[in-house]
């Protein structure tokens, strides 16, 4: 199963690179695939490449599911 996950980019980068934030944690990727990205801008990544610009609020609802599914998750193992 793949997972592509919604991440706001904190810094843009040389080289087509940028730097993301995903519930607080950074991570560099690749936003060669991207047109007029800007700090703040939300991206859906998979694999370390942003594939595509997404709302900033349908990103933060798919990051709160996500939050939720695994509060549920880590519940259901105790």
């Amino acid at each position: 199963m793949c997972l592509a996950i919604p991440a706001e980019v904190t810094k843009i980068l040389p080289d087509e690179m940028a730097i993301v934030s995903i519930d607080g944690v950074s991570k560099e990727i690749s936003v060669a695939l991207i047109e007029d990205l800007a700090v703040g801008d939300y991206v859906i990544i998979h694999v370390g490449y942003a594939l595509t610009k997404i709302d900033p609020d349908e990103a933060r609802r798919t990051l709160e599911l996500l939050r939720e599914l695994s509060a549920e998750a880590h519940g259901a193992a105790s």
